[in-house]
């Protein structure tokens, strides 16, 4: 099982920003995010923490208008 890698945070020549994943990373069978070749993640992080937050994006569900 693998459940860390070293990855790369990455900026193309077109200004857009890249995270990389090793693919044993994402590959293994434990791995959080499954399925299409393309998914929607939330990603975050706290003022001060050297940590970035990566979680499946939720669609809102919409509220019926008042």
């Amino acid at each position: 099982m693998v459940s860390e890698g070293k990855g790369r945070l990455f900026r193309r020549k077109d200004g857009k920003f890249l995270i990389y994943l090793p693919k044993d990373l994402a590959e293994d069978s434990m791995f959080p995010f499954k399925g299409s070749d393309s998914i929607f993640v939330k990603v975050s992080f706290k003022i001060g923490d050297d940590k970035l937050i990566i979680e499946r994006w939720q669609e809102q569900e919409k509220q019926p208008n008042s």
